[in-house]
């Protein structure tokens, strides 16, 4: 209500400006309405942008565009709720179109090499990223050129750039569990666990970081859960992630009894756990 209260109040003052103003100062009672129109769009791209359903925004910029369609701002705003609608091949073709308008920025081709990684194609965001200069350094940067490393397998240029991205942030809790997960996969379980830890001590809701924790622990067979902020749910599925682990390993018998205990702790019904067990037992009998 209050935005609408300073529109109407602002179109009130443009009113009195027409009726006072002489003809030849319609110029400038049109500019003035269009400098109103200017902010009311700029706040309603941002609401598409960040709280309104990812559909009705990708629906809301196709038709600005189609109005528009040379308005950097609005096929930025089309690629990113692409994004956020997980159209991802629709997404690296707004990208694409943004970089090639004559106004873009590096920034967009992060923005491209990041949609090209949410569809897969690693070749092609990694020779994205290869046409960014070195002197254009950024977080989301550096995490990108971290995960292409990583899909490549070159462990040492992963590190690096992991490193460099978690020092550019003020949050890097999502990045460590990112570079955790990716010494996980090589088999480096106690770097993970190490990792894994910093997250959660930078962000201890963050429940992906919890479970890859009991992951890295539990690859090494260390079947207690570590000592972190949980609700009591989240206990009932880090010990259901524990005990998966442990029967993995073979050691069936306190895989058991970890889901013994994710079923009493969990505060409702336990179904996955409930089911994996029965088929342990039923496995063990017949």
């Amino acid at each position: 209500m209050r935005h609408i209260t300073l529109v109407s109040i602002s179109l009130v003052g443009v009113m009195s400006l027409s009726a006072c103003a002489p003809k030849d100062g319609a110029a400038e009672v049109n500019r003035a309405m269009r400098d109103i129109n200017v902010v009311d769009e700029t706040n309603l791209n941002d609401v598409m942008l960040t709280v309104a359903d990812p559909a009705e925004a990708v629906t809301y910029f196709q038709r600005a565009i189609a109005n528009d369609p040379d308005r950097i701002d609005l096929m930025r705003g089309l690629g990113a709720s692409l994004v956020r609608a997980q159209q991802n091949d629709a997404a690296v073709t707004a990208w694409q179109a943004v970089v090639a308008h004559a106004d873009s920025t590096n920034d967009d081709k992060v923005d491209l090499a990041e949609a090209q990684i949410r569809a897969n194609k690693w070749d092609e965001a990694k020779a994205t990223l290869n046409t960014i200069p070195p002197t254009m350094e950024s977080f989301k940067r550096y995490k990108l050129e971290a995960m292409v490393a990583d899909s490549e397998e070159n462990w040492t240029k992963a590190d690096s750039f992991y490193e460099t991205a978690a020092g550019l942030t003020t949050k890097p809790a999502g990045v460590l569990n990112n570079w955790g997960y990716s010494k996980l996969t090589r088999g480096d379980f106690v770097g993970a666990e190490k990792l894994f830890g910093e997250a959660l001590r930078q962000d201890p809701t963050l429940f992906t970081a919890k479970n890859n924790l009991v992951l890295a622990r539990g690859a090494q067979r260390k079947y207690d859960l570590p000592v972190v902020d949980m609700t009591q749910t989240e206990r009932a599925e880090l010990l259901y992630t524990m005990a998966l682990t442990a029967i993995k390993q073979n050691d069936i018998t306190i895989g058991k009894a970890l889901l013994r205990e994710a079923i009493d702790t969990h505060p409702q019904h336990f179904e996955a756990a409930a089911r994996a067990l029965r088929a342990l037992e039923d496995n063990v009998s017949n």
